[in-house]
């Protein structure tokens, strides 16, 4: 084949022009194909990997135990969710309430798992069988004993904070108490880590206020001693940028621990490694008496806040 230059552009000979275009275009879609699924992906993966700094996502499977339309929560017994969170029964958040609808107990699912830094939802649920066998959740039975017994004989058993020091209940006396129970392991982030959350804000909103009290304590007692140690609670303690002034982490042996949670009205149950749980903090006066409790997750600071300015003033204006 002859080839010529012209202006220094490269020219196919005339009866070879047809074929040549033909060649060309065929060389160009190919081209503008795959720059547009080069486009595609490179767009998808920047998605993923935008979304994956705010927004992890899981498939999961397991049997639904219970569905609380009115809730938007849906009770499933999941299998094992390879490198964020072992095979356990947990309840999840639905967006829609559509996604529960024909959902029973017993039922086979797959669903989406989403997670960011303050909240997790579940979506996509498929349904691929039904009438599962569904094993009961039988959490620790509940004490009816009150929390105000008086003087208790835990109030003098040491427990251990965070920084291994021994600590005693009843060393609080005379300072309002909020109490809550978690474990440093607890995946999802408006379960524990909202709690951790709470007092965390409240203790920067207290320690902001010119007229708060100064008699106030918080303490996080875990219901997972083996795994939560001293130096584990207070790496944990850290990343809430705590004040060891005003907030304890605390831990002892599991006996213990069971019966002070007993004692709240606190129910937990290992679970494959994790526990289920569910959400009580409370609000003790300076004098001792129990103010206020919040079976409830979620943002609490505020209420926190308010109810302790409250109880620290417990039995300082007595009637003369």
């Amino acid at each position: 084949m002859n080839l010529r230059r012209q202006n220094s552009c490269l020219i196919l000979p005339a009866r070879a022009g047809s074929a040549g275009l033909k060649l060309i275009w065929l060389i160009g879609c190919l081209a503008l194909c795959g720059a547009l699924i080069g486009f595609i992906i490179s767009r998808n993966h920047a998605v993923s990997a935008t979304a994956g700094g705010a927004i992890r996502t899981y498939p999961v499977r397991g049997t639904v135990q219970k569905v609380e339309s009115g809730e938007k929560i849906l009770v499933v017994s999941h299998q094992a969710i390879p490198s964020y969170m072992d095979a356990m029964t947990m309840p999840f958040k639905v967006r829609r309430s559509e996604e529960l609808k024909g959902l029973e107990a017993g039922d086979q699912i797959s669903f989406r798992l989403s997670v960011t830094e303050t909240e997790s939802w579940i979506d996509n649920i498929v349904k691929f069988a039904t009438g599962g066998v569904v094993e009961p959740v039988t959490p620790s039975h509940p004490s009816t004993a009150a929390a105000s017994a008086a003087h208790h004989p835990l109030l003098d058993y040491p427990f251990t904070n965070e920084l291994g020091q021994a600590v005693c209940l009843h060393s609080f006396a005379g300072q309002a108490l909020a109490i809550t129970f978690f474990f440093t392991r607890c995946p999802l982030p408006e379960f524990c880590p909202r709690l951790s959350k709470n007092f965390a804000e409240a203790t920067r909103r207290l320690n902001s206020m010119t007229d708060a009290p100064t008699n106030w304590h918080f303490l996080s007692v875990t219901f997972d001693p083996a795994f939560d140690t001293p130096p584990v609670l207070r790496s944990y303690a850290e990343k809430y940028e705590y004040d060891s002034n005003h907030w304890s982490f605390i831990t002892g042996p599991k006996d213990k621990i069971g019966e002070l949670a007993r004692l709240s009205n606190v129910q937990f149950e290992p679970d494959n490694g994790l526990f289920n749980h569910n959400f009580r903090t409370m609000i003790i006066d300076a004098s001792g008496h129990l103010q206020m409790v919040f079976p409830t997750g979620g943002d609490l600071s505020e209420a926190i806040v308010s109810e302790v300015r409250k109880a620290a003033q417990a039995g300082k204006h007595k009637p003369s």
